[in-house]
C-alpha cells in the first residue's frame, strides 16, 4: 500500500532546487530535484539511491535516512515514516485488533459535555459517546470517518472544513498503511475510496503523511448550526492504533452553547441513533 521509493520520488519533486543552492532556468524539465542531485546532497551514490527509488536497495543505514531527511526537508512526522518505510521488510507490524475493554466504554461515558468517541487506525469509529451520536446523526460503531468524508455525499455538509478535512484523513491513511502494511481491511478501505473518489485519488497521490493529534474542527448540524470545536487526540496506551478523541467548545462561545442544545435535543427522545451510541462494533481480526 506504501513503499519507500513512491515516498522517495514524491518527496524530491516537492523540493525547488533554488533552496537547496542549485541554479535553474527555462530549459529545466524536471519538477523537484533530479535523482543525481538528490544523491550528491545527501553524500550517498547516484546508483545507489536510484535503486532505492526503485526499491531495490534495502535497510538504508540511520546516517543515509537523516541525510535524505535533510536534503528532502522532511518534517518530524515525515521522517519518521521514512524510518518506518525504510524498516518495513525487517520489522513488519502486526496489525492491532481485539475488542475494546469495558473499563474503557465506562470511561467515555463520564465525558458528558462533549463528543467524545474511539477511533482506530482505519478511520473506523469503535465507539461514541451518547453526544457524539447526536453530532453525527447515527450510531457511532460502523461508522467510517474517512468513508462517511469520501463517499457519503449527502453528508459532507456536516463538515464546514470539508476540504482541509480530507487532507488530514488521506494523511492519516498514509501513515496507516506506512505502519500496517499487510493489514487487508485498510487495503480494501483505501481501493474503495480511491474507486469512488476523484479528490481521494488525487490526494493519495501526492503520498503525504499528516500525524493526528489536535486542531479546530468545525462542523455544520442540520439542528444547532455551525460548532466551532476544538479536537483532542489521545493515542490509547495499548499499541493497539487507537484514540480517543475529545471534540469541546470553549467556554462563553456559541459552540458550548449549540453543544448544550444538542444535549437537550436528543434528551426528548428525538435521537436519530437508533442503538447505544457507545455500543462497541465487533473489531475482531
Amino acid at each position: 500500500m506504501d513503499d519507500l521509493a513512491g515516498f522517495l520520488r514524491t518527496r524530491r519533486s516537492r523540493v525547488d532546487p533554488a533552496d537547496v543552492g542549485i541554479p535553474t532556468d527555462s530549459r529545466r524539465r524536471v519538477e523537484g530535484l533530479r535523482r543525481e542531485e538528490v544523491a550528491h546532497l545527501s553524500g550517498v551514490s547516484v546508483d545507489y539511491y536510484v535503486r532505492l527509488e526503485q526499491g531495490r536497495a534495502t535497510q538504508p543505514s540511520e546516517q543515509v535516512l537523516d541525510a535524505l531527511a535533510r536534503v528532502l526537508r522532511l518534517d518530524e512526522t515525515e521522517r519518521e515514516h521514512l524510518d518506518r518505510l525504510a524498516r518495513q521488510r525487517r520489522r513488519p507490524a502486526r496489525t492491532p485488533g481485539g475488542r475494546l475493554r469495558p473499563e474503557l466504554l465506562r470511561v467515555l461515558d463520564l465525558v458528558t459535555d462533549a463528543p467524545a468517541l474511539i477511533m482506530d487506525h482505519r478511520m473506523d469509529v469503535l465507539a461514541g459517546n451518547r453526544l457524539a451520536g447526536l453530532l453525527y446523526g447515527r450510531p457511532m460503531p460502523g461508522l467510517n470517518t474517512a468513508r462517511h468524508l469520501f463517499l457519503e455525499e449527502a453528508e459532507r455538509g456536516l463538515y464546514a472544513d470539508w476540504e482541509n478535512c480530507t487532507l488530514d484523513a488521506v494523511g492519516h491513511l498514509r501513515l496507516s498503511a506506512g505502519k500496517y502494511p499487510d493489514d487487508p481491511r485498510l487495503a480494501s478501505l483505501i481501493g474503495e475510496l480511491a474507486m469512488g473518489s476523484g479528490r481521494f485519488r488525487r490526494l493519495w497521490a501526492r503520498a503525504d503523511v499528516r500525524a493526528r493529534t489536535h486542531g479546530r474542527k468545525a462542523y455544520r448540524h442540520p439542528l444547532v448550526g455551525l460548532l466551532e470545536l476544538h479536537q483532542e487526540n489521545f493515542a490509547l496506551p495499548d499499541a493497539s492504533g487507537r484514540e480517543l478523541l475529545v471534540l469541546s467548545a470553549a467556554p462563553g462561545t456559541p459552540a458550548e452553547d449549540g453543544l448544550r442544545l444538542l444535549a437537550g435535543l436528543g434528551a426528548d427522545g428525538t435521537d436519530r441513533a437508533d442503538a447505544h451510541p457507545s455500543t462497541p462494533a465487533r473489531v475482531d481480526e
